[in-house]
């Protein structure tokens, strides 16, 4: 029996590889066998028929087609041996299994992490979901690319994971939820390489822990609201301050702003309201809108396809920094961060802090505060779990002395509003 190799030149994939067959030729015939391995042409020696140095994965490339050469060695000499007739090719293919249908090298995982999002893509998950999994992959990526052997999806057992974690944290200095969001979204991966590609795992993902870090979350009190809508603007900042003005009003996200006209207005009991279907979530919402909030609306009727004007959110972010500075938002507020496992705290002014979800922290904190309860404003937040709500319960650190007082003390915890004054403010001048 002889046996080569050789690199099919027809049906190349995306990257230009193509096929490595074991061709093994014996008594007149000639059988050939899919081998699991690819190259460009310009890795493959056809004079030699076998890798040159450039390819990048010569070693285990090298191992693993002699492995499969003596597969066929061994189980050729064992069927001379039992059979009475001659060895075909047929029955030389029905002996080998394991090479006629190869025991491939497993996919590698960012190989198969690039296949899991464009199945999401294909199945019709959303864009922010695809777009986190994308930061997912490319993350994974740079690691795997500094392993001297990149990594498998069974080699990627809890060792690996550690490794993962520990080199964002040490080498690229992640904090934690930057940290617990990769492992977030390796779990589902996981399940899927093992349930729909058949991919034996080193590891259960259910037993890989999501750690997340409380962060404070940054909010206006009703004065600082007050100065932001009061301050006097130049007029591109003033645009940015009356949509972020309005966000703080109805709770909306800016993906739910940037996407507003006016078939999501309705008249109601002698005002009007916002229907939406949420951006993020799919969840409808129904929203009134207090008389500040139209009074903002008016301001711009008639003048732009979109309710309020909107810019890139990048753009708002950065614009609305300078707006909570030239406002006089300077208090001094303590940020705390995990990094390298260490806890570290630094003093910033507020303004620093002031993003287009502030507003929405902004309207849940100061709704809370004025009565609302709690079950209500999940419906306006357009939470699914009305956990997610009660964070909000638990940082209104104001809404918590004023209980207090009202029920040790007997004091008032400020005067009674009604539903529809929900973070309502003096409407702003025309």
């Amino acid at each position: 029996m002889n046996i080569c190799f050789e690199r099919r030149t027809e049906r190349p994939d995306a990257q230009g590889r193509c096929v490595i067959r074991l061709v093994a030729t014996f008594d007149n015939q000639r059988v050939r066998f899919a081998t699991g391995e690819k190259c460009v042409a310009s890795e493959w020696n056809e004079k030699t028929g076998w890798f040159r140095k450039s390819f990048g994965d010569i070693d285990n490339a090298t191992t693993r087609l002699r492995a499969q050469r003596k597969a066929v060695e061994d189980t050729y000499s064992e069927l001379r041996t039992r059979l009475a007739g001659p060895v075909t090719g047929a029955v030389l293919r029905a002996a080998l299994v394991a090479v006629d249908a190869p025991a491939a090298p497993a996919p590698g995982l960012v190989e198969l992490l690039d296949e899991h999002r464009a199945v999401l893509v294909a199945r019709g998950f959303r864009y922010n979901t695809v777009k986190g999994y994308k930061t997912t992959r490319n993350t994974v990526a740079e690691w795997v690319s500094v392993l001297p052997a990149g990594m498998t999806v069974i080699e990627y057992d809890l060792a690996a994971h550690d490794a993962l974690l520990s080199w964002m944290r040490e080498e690229k200095g992640n904090a934690q939820n930057t940290i617990a969001g990769v492992v977030k979204q390796l779990k589902p991966f996981l399940n899927w390489a093992r349930d729909e590609r058949g991919q034996a795992l080193a590891v259960d993902p259910g037993k890989l822990p999501v750690q997340w870090e409380d962060v404070e979350k940054c909010w206006l009190s009703a004065d600082e609201l007050d100065q932001i809508a009061r301050a006097l603007l130049p007029s591109n900042l003033a645009l940015v301050r009356d949509a972020f003005v309005f966000c703080c009003y109805t709770g909306l996200r800016y993906s739910d702003l940037h996407d507003l006209h006016q078939g999501n207005l309705y008249d109601w009991d002698g005002g009007q309201v916002l229907r939406l279907t949420q951006t993020k979530t799919r969840t409808g919402v129904s929203i009134y809108l207090t008389p500040p909030a139209l009074a903002l609306l008016a301001r711009y009727d008639g003048t732009r396809a979109r309710l309020l004007p909107v810019l890139a959110n990048a753009v708002m972010n950065r614009y609305l920094k300078r707006i909570a500075r030239l406002a006089g938002i300077e208090r001094m507020v303590e940020v705390v961060e995990t990094i390298g496992g260490r806890v570290m705290k630094r003093p910033v002014s507020k303004w620093e802090l002031v993003t287009m979800h502030t507003a929405r922290h902004t309207f849940a904190t100061q709704s809370l505060m004025r009565g609302m309860p709690v079950e209500v404003l999940q419906k306006v937040l357009g939470h699914a779990n009305i956990k997610t709500t009660l964070i909000y319960a638990k940082i209104v650190e104001d809404f918590q002395h004023q209980t207090m007082r009202r029920v040790w003390g007997g004091a008032s915890a400020g005067p009674a509003t009604e539903a529809s004054q929900v973070c309502a403010v003096e409407p702003l001048a025309a």
